[in-house]
């Protein structure tokens, strides 16, 4: 294991204490917090541990692993012990100095109903409650190690699709062929592949190739850019639908790098600038407004509600109020999303949302529009909130690549 891949103790320690500090104003009554998510155990430890992990409000936190004992001593500077059974979990937290308390935090949205009865059922005498808004708060500010670990990603991701990918690009080709050079070129830069998402039931799979009206197929997937898929049971990355000249490619394709993820899309014309349909580029050109004058917004302060108020409103007065992000039933109610670990963290850009954003933080903007006929156009960039503002940690390009036809 490569020295520069492993979490600093320093680190980690500062993302204790962050935690701590939410967990007094989130869930005062709670004595620490007690989690079962993998990727909260990564945030906490610096490994990818199967178990639990329980970080007292004072005193050293302890990870209680089920197998795996002997990676986490190379990958983790946090102490471990193995367990086979809930049943020994308050008695191993006293043995190793760091004891439960009668009332414990836990990430209700991690555990399973099943998991959860049965750790209530094997620590009698506990009362639990809620902790997964102390650890999407947490994880929401980005320290500047993992700011430069997103900054990497998104160096990479603009590269790949604005300098690799259009190389490879011409009328005729599937969406799957699309996909399938995407990430075989993000691999190559180094890409970690792993495209996570963190609500319940939600998958991934790098993301979405869509040619013409295949972004406007209708989705489960929590996002208003639809796409067939290459069989129902993995409606993810293309379809064998060729793209056909003068006609639109759209890709939601996402990136990782040591963990760490940045979500753009990029539209593509198989043509000149002068044979995109006036309805493609009046949408095109809305949904650029929209972006650009949210970036400009994005700076610590700012009210996401708001936000996404903003764009609706705008959305509305160029004549797309019908099917801004989505079409019908299956439009979603967000502009943007928080990133870094997972592709669906805290905040939202969404009307419920009203805790100002946050110097550190990072999200994704991504207006999009559907056009009849044609499909579903758009502009999508991760941003790094600063000081003074936003800053685009994947590019400068928004409006379409053109592809010679």
């Amino acid at each position: 294991m490569q020295e520069s891949a492993l979490i600093p103790m320093a680190e980690l320690a500062l993302r204790h204490a962050a935690c701590r500090r939410l967990l007094q104003h989130e869930a005062p009554e709670a004595s620490g917090l007690l989690l079962c998510s993998r990727v909260h155990i990564y945030y906490l430890t610096g490994t990818l541990g199967w178990g639990l992990l329980w970080l007292p409000l004072e005193g050293a936190p302890l990870l209680l692993l089920r197998k795996g004992l002997a990676r986490a001593a190379l990958e983790s500077p946090v102490q471990s012990v193995g367990f086979s059974s809930y049943k020994e979990v308050a008695g191993l937290c006293a043995h190793m100095g760091s004891p439960l308390g009668s009332v414990l935090a836990v990430d209700k949205n991690a555990f399973t109903w099943g998991m959860a009865e049965m750790l209530q059922s094997r620590i009698p005498e506990r009362r639990f409650v809620a902790g997964d808004a102390v650890l999407a708060k947490a994880r929401a500010v980005k320290s500047p190690w993992e700011l430069e670990r997103m900054r990497r990603a998104g160096a990479a991701h603009a590269h790949l699709l604005d300098v690799l990918l259009p190389k490879h690009l011409h009328a005729g080709m599937t969406e799957m062929e699309i996909a399938r050079i995407y990430s075989t070129e993000a691999l190559a830069l180094g890409s970690s592949g792993l495209i996570r998402m963190q609500a319940a039931g939600e998958e991934n799979f790098w993301g979405y190739a869509s040619a013409g009206e295949s972004s406007l197929y209708p989705t489960y997937y929590n996002g208003p850019l639809g796409c067939r898929g290459k069989h129902p049971a993995v409606p993810f990355m293309g379809s064998d639908k060729p793209w056909a000249q003068h006609s639109l490619l759209a890709l939601d394709l996402g990136y990782a790098h040591e963990g760490y993820l940045t979500d753009r899309t990029q539209c593509y014309w198989s043509g000149a600038a002068h044979t995109v349909p006036k309805a493609l580029r009046l949408a095109q050109d809305a949904c650029m407004e929209i972006v650009q004058r949210t970036a400009e917004q994005l700076k610590p302060g700012a009210i996401p509600a708001l936000l996404w108020q903003e764009a609706c409103a705008q959305a509305a007065a160029r004549g797309f109020e019908g099917c801004f992000m989505g079409m019908g039933r299956d439009a979603v109610p967000f502009l943007g999303h928080g990133i870094g670990l997972a592709m669906d963290e805290w905040p939202v850009l969404a009307r419920s949302f009203s805790q100002p954003v946050q110097a550190g933080m990072v999200l994704a903007v991504e207006p999009k529009i559907s056009v009849a006929g044609h499909g579903m156009v758009g502009v999508e960039h991760t941003y790094e909130i600063t000081e003074d503002g936003a800053r685009s940690l994947t590019g400068s390009q928004y409006d379409f690549h053109y592809v010679p036809a």
